[in-house]
């Protein structure tokens, strides 16, 4: 039997949870190092490393003015011009959560229908895809997780260079909630055999070199305050402000992100 789950996205997380894989556990440790949003209020599960979600756009085409929050990319000066992976994948279902925390359900759904109605194609493929989409013309912007651009940045190959000087990388929303952040995390398992083993690997993924290690190897960032980076390509990205919500919303309000994406038509 497994001791501990350790995957992507508050989500998949949440989900975990809500099928009652994990249990609460107490640490010093995890409560010290841990900031207080990257632990959900029971402490059930816990992000180690962090993600933005973030926009990319075209800079022969886009006005990055134009594109500087997610609420942009539901005006209508975009029509034609939005790309996306499925609303149902769990990265757009995410950050569709973290908006209705921000915004209110009657707010989100009117940004999301907005962005189905700026859509330069039917969403498909992976993050990457929607970046070389961006790069290639076929649409002006679109949103991908961070880490997927610097790995492109971090490429050598002609077509990944390529598509890096054609495009620009934006931190939405930074004069107010700030980028939308999710998390690789985990949890200890309900019935796990080595309950104290478990929590010790967790604390572990606290401390700095682990945390230089586990965020430089997922090109995120570390989520405990001051450990250094050990990514060239991510730093030079520069520092922004991120999104302080509790990871738990990410999963609390997944269902009613779901309907709204239904409601618009957001497939």
């Amino acid at each position: 039997p497994a001791d501990v789950l350790v995957t992507v996205d508050a989500g998949r997380l949440w989900r975990a949870e809500q099928m009652g894989l994990f249990q609460p556990i107490e640490s010093k440790v995890l409560a010290e190092r841990l900031p207080a949003h990257m632990r959900t209020p029971d402490n059930q599960w816990f992000g180690f490393s962090a993600r933005a979600r973030v926009i990319i756009y075209n800079k022969a085409a886009v006005n990055p003015a134009d594109v500087q929050n997610y609420e942009d990319l539901a005006h209508p000066k975009l029509k034609g011009k939005v790309c996306t992976r499925s609303g149902s994948h769990i990265y757009n279902l995410s950050l569709m959560s973290a908006l209705i925390e921000h915004l209110g359900e009657t707010k989100a759904e009117q940004w999301a229908k907005g962005v189905v109605a700026n859509f330069a194609r039917a969403p498909k493929g992976g993050d990457t895809d929607q970046i070389r989409a961006v790069a290639a013309g076929e649409c002006g912007v679109a949103i991908s997780n961070s880490y997927y651009y610097v790995r492109l940045m971090k490429s050598t190959k002609p077509e990944d260079r390529k598509a890096i000087a054609a495009t620009g990388l934006i931190w939405p929303n930074q004069k107010s909630f700030g980028t939308h952040m999710n998390v690789s995390g985990a949890g200890v398992i309900k019935t796990a055999p080595n309950r104290a083993a478990a929590i010790r690997f967790l604390e572990y993924l606290t401390s700095d070199s682990a945390q230089t290690y586990f965020a430089s190897g997922n090109n995120e960032w570390p989520v405990v305050k001051n450990v250094p980076l050990d990514n060239k390509a991510l730093e030079s990205l520069g520092k922004f402000k991120m999104d302080t919500l509790n990871i738990s919303a990410l999963g609390r309000n997944q269902p009613a992100a779901q309907k709204i994406f239904d409601r618009v038509g957001y497939k």
